[in-house]
């Protein structure tokens, strides 16, 4: 039991105790005075359960967030750690090994790669801290949203499993939104690398763009283990991720799907989960 908790139980159990000690010297020296000391023994019992009540929802909220903060900076180390690493061998095997122009080409696009992850991870980082701290602005302006999304997919093909094709497009040419190009441009980053990193390796990702009811409407299908019906709210929360960073296989900060839904909601749009059939999730979004 966490620290803070057990200070909290001993704190309510000596109020109690003192709450009765007193109570029972008054009637003891008093006794015509009963009814009043249960009276006002009550209320004040009733007003100490009411106020442990929500002492306790705030620790164990505090507590929660700590974790949260905690297994954040985990990832985060990770995250920064792993492609930092590959770029270091890459550069290294370049300098040291007399490579032929084919072999260093491959090393160098690796690495392009990794430095792409990593501007990812910082835009998050740096989008999150905008959000949370009100100063990110969205200039919005009309846009090709069709080619956004063709764009980001693109980019995100070559890094999902080599040079086989694992994410389908069905997009619609010519749908325009209004809003902002770079904060939805990361809405769509979060939502297809979310769809890749927690399905099988080389499971095809559908990535569908149509107009819907006169509304431009994004869906992004995967085929991973799904979301189960209790956590299908939570993962929009800042940090949150299932399941412990020191035993978690995929990669993440618990920051993607927070900034979509953030940003989405500057920009009047909607975002749902459901599940897919036979397995796996679901996201539509659906623009005013």
């Amino acid at each position: 039991m966490k620290k803070s908790i057990v200070i909290f139980y001993f704190m309510l159990l000596y109020s109690l105790v003192q709450l009765i000690s007193w109570g029972a010297l008054v009637v003891r020296l008093e006794p015509a005075r009963m009814a009043m000391v249960m009276g006002e023994g009550s209320v004040f019992l009733f007003l100490l359960c009411v106020g442990a009540y929500f002492l306790h929802q705030s620790i164990k909220k505090e507590d929660r967030l700590r974790e949260q903060q905690q297994n954040f900076l985990l990832s985060v180390t990770h995250e920064l750690k792993s492609p930092l690493a590959a770029i270091k061998l890459s550069v290294q095997t370049i300098i040291k090994r007399d490579l032929d122009k084919a072999r260093q080409t491959s090393l160098l696009n690796n690495s392009l790669k990794d430095i792409e992850r990593l501007d990812d991870l910082v835009e998050n980082m740096l989008l999150a801290t905008k959000i949370e701290n009100g100063s990110l602005s969205f200039p919005k302006e009309e846009f090709d949203f069709s080619e956004l999304v063709t764009k980001v997919t693109d980019r995100l093909q070559i890094h999902s499993c080599g040079c086989e094709q694992v994410i389908t497009l069905a997009i619609t040419p010519g749908i325009k939104v209004v809003g902002d190009q770079f904060s939805l441009s990361s809405v769509v980053t979060n939502l297809i690398e979310n769809a890749v990193k927690y399905s099988g390796p080389c499971a095809e990702i559908d990535v569908e763009l149509t107009v819907k009811d006169g509304h431009p409407f994004l869906k992004v299908s995967d085929k991973g283990p799904g979301i189960p019906d209790q956590e299908k709210m939570l993962i929009f929360d800042k940090f949150y991720r299932v399941g412990n960073e020191n035993v978690r296989k995929s990669k993440g900060t618990g920051l993607g799907l927070f900034i979509v839904k953030e940003v989405l909601q500057m920009h009047d749009a909607d975002i749902s989960v459901r599940d897919n059939v036979p397995h796996g999730a679901i996201f539509e979004i659906t623009f005013s």
